[in-house]
């Protein structure tokens, strides 16, 4: 499996060299670290005139001026936030954190080394560790992408040519473009979701969903195909 048949990388982020489209989605992960401490934060400084008290940045923060921030909040760097990007109160970035054009990062959300590709919306109480989520992906109210599985082995994903180790003690989901998590699921370890596929509130889910499906209590069905198209 190729991170191209999940993701196309947008050019809004300066990053594209390090996220080739010809290698394995997790891959993914381990290269956001190297593409934050490649980046020339003095270059690009976070600067801005007001001071907002009850929000702490670290160093190495790149935030641009359109992205809209909450009145309390903590960003540790390194992290680079693109434009028109909402950041809601209660919000918590632990570092390695890159967010593309037009996202939002939730309400006492928890963002740590993940990767949110344009308009990724994750607006209420989400757990994002060690994760890629692609252009337009939904996460709804309350949904955690596990990271660590109980006894703290490597992660296996499944793909459609079979298992595959990673090697990676840390890995959340990798969940294409157009995907959506409903409310309250969680996603297990090294989950991978297909373009546009749909997880059902409250459900608990792992391993490897197509393309344009759907899970919902332990059944994965097809969408149908006038149904593909959302406004």
């Amino acid at each position: 499996m190729n991170a191209s048949e999940l993701f196309d990388f947008p050019d809004s982020l300066p990053f594209g060299d390090y996220f080739r489209p010809d290698i394995p989605p997790w891959e993914w992960v381990d290269r956001i670290r190297l593409a934050l401490a490649g980046f020339s934060f003095g270059a690009h400084a976070f600067a801005r005139t007001a001071k907002i008290p009850g929000l702490t940045i670290g160093s190495r923060v790149y935030i641009h001026p359109s992205v809209i921030l909450p009145p309390y909040g903590v960003i540790e760097g390194p992290a680079y936030i693109a434009e028109e990007t909402r950041l809601l109160p209660g919000i918590y970035i632990r570092q390695n954190v890159i967010a593309g054009r037009g996202c939002v990062l939730g309400h006492n959300g928890e963002y740590k080394n993940c990767l949110l590709l344009d308009g990724v919306v994750t607006p209420h109480r989400p757990y994002v560790g060690d994760s890629v989520l692609g252009n337009r992906a939904h996460l709804a109210a309350g949904v955690v992408l596990a990271n660590l599985r109980f006894d703290q082995s490597a992660v296996a994903v499944q793909t459609p040519a079979g298992f595959c180790d990673t090697g990676m003690r840390k890995l959340g989901a990798m969940i294409g473009d157009g995907a959506e998590v409903g409310c309250n699921a969680v996603l297990q370890p090294g989950t991978v979701l297909g373009r546009r596929a749909l997880v059902a509130p409250s459900l608990t889910l792992g391993g490897y969903l197509d393309a344009d499906a759907i899970a919902c209590q332990s059944i994965v069905t097809k969408r149908l195909q006038r149904g593909n198209k959302r406004t």
